[in-house]
């Protein structure tokens, strides 16, 4: 079974930065993609970002591209999501995932209900 722990939320200014980190445990995650999706409420969940664990390609939404950098520490098996110049928008709660490449890159967007491995969530507001 795969284990996968978001932390780094919170409350922040608009404008301001914040970094998710996710750790993943309870497989070899050579062969698979990480990811970030987000769900504001009364919204479906969204996706944000993709990298591929081994070999580092990225994909993003086109609402966080040039704002949001996902990134990988295979040594902690931990995933990244640097993000800033965040806007009140950007409010919801962020979810990690995991799956092979073919699903969180797929073309025009992955689709969450695709995808076999969620973290709990971790809960970001950006205030105006």
């Amino acid at each position: 079974q795969v284990q996968l722990v978001e932390s780094g939320g919170g409350l922040v200014q608009a404008g301001g930065s914040l970094r998710l980190s996710c750790a993943a445990s309870g497989r070899t995650f050579s062969r698979y993609a990480m990811g970030w999706f987000r769900q504001a409420p009364g919204k479906e969940r969204e996706f944000v970002a993709a990298i591929i664990w081994s070999g580092g390609s990225t994909y993003y939404a086109d609402s966080v591209m040039g704002r949001c950098t996902i990134s990988r520490d295979n040594f902690k098996n931990t995933v990244y999501l640097q993000m800033n110049s965040l806007k009140p928008e950007d409010t919801a709660v962020y979810y990690c995932a995991a799956d092979m490449p073919a699903t969180l890159f797929k073309r025009p967007t992955a689709r969450p209900e695709e995808v076999t491995y969620w973290g709990q969530g971790t809960q970001v507001t950006v205030s105006s």
